[in-house]
């Protein structure tokens, strides 16, 4: 078994584990403002995320970048934090006509707090790869990895909008509010709880 073999389902495992649902949070709180029809956009949001994850994840796997673990597990439900407080000023196509362009920020923004993230992922896979020799095969199927883990996070939760939006009339600006409201919460408490303080 090749290494891609081995790593890209390390890192699909490793997006999609419960246990390491800060990372599920984020692309949720990326995802709330979309329906199911706009998967394309969603698919460019996360794709801007990974590319940020994944400079900061080669750097700090090669240790060309160093960095406090503890402020960097803070930081990941600060960005949290802040895509539902950009959510909760969204205003959907019910209000306005031009939503596209006031929301093309968000893919620098993602882009950016996907740098944050890297550095979280960075932990993980450089205890994996231990006495690799070299890392560019591993490095890269991990990505591929935590990539279609964060696709199928996306579908997951652009399916349960679409229901929500279409089979129970809940309005978009409404359920954006709602599921932000509920990701935000709960990283609230991861901040509160973070080592950082400790």
């Amino acid at each position: 078994m090749s290494d891609f073999e081995i790593y890209l389902p390390l890192g699909f495992k490793h997006i999609t584990d419960i246990q390491g649902y800060d990372h599920i949070l984020f692309v949720i709180a990326l995802c709330a403002i979309y329906r199911l029809k706009d998967w394309k956009k969603v698919a460019l949001l996360v794709t801007a995320f990974t590319i940020g994850h994944s400079i900061t994840l080669a750097l700090a796997t090669l240790n060309l970048i160093t960095y406090s673990t503890k402020l960097i597990e803070l930081l990941i439900p600060v960005t949290i934090v802040l895509t539902c407080l950009i959510n909760f000023f969204h205003k959907s196509a019910e209000y306005s006509l031009d939503v596209e362009k006031k929301s093309f920020f968000r893919y620098p923004v993602a882009m950016t707090f996907g740098l944050i993230h890297g550095m979280g992922f960075s932990n993980y896979l450089r205890s994996l790869l231990g006495s690799e020799q070299s890392i560019w095969q591993p490095l890269l199927a991990f990505n591929v990895g935590l990539e279609l883990g964060q696709l199928i996070i996306v579908v997951i939760v652009l399916i349960i909008s679409s229901l929500m939006l279409d089979a129970f009339r809940v309005k978009k600006h409404d359920w954006n509010l709602i599921l932000s409201g509920i990701v935000l919460g709960i990283a609230l408490t991861l901040i509160r709880d973070a080592e950082f303080w400790q």
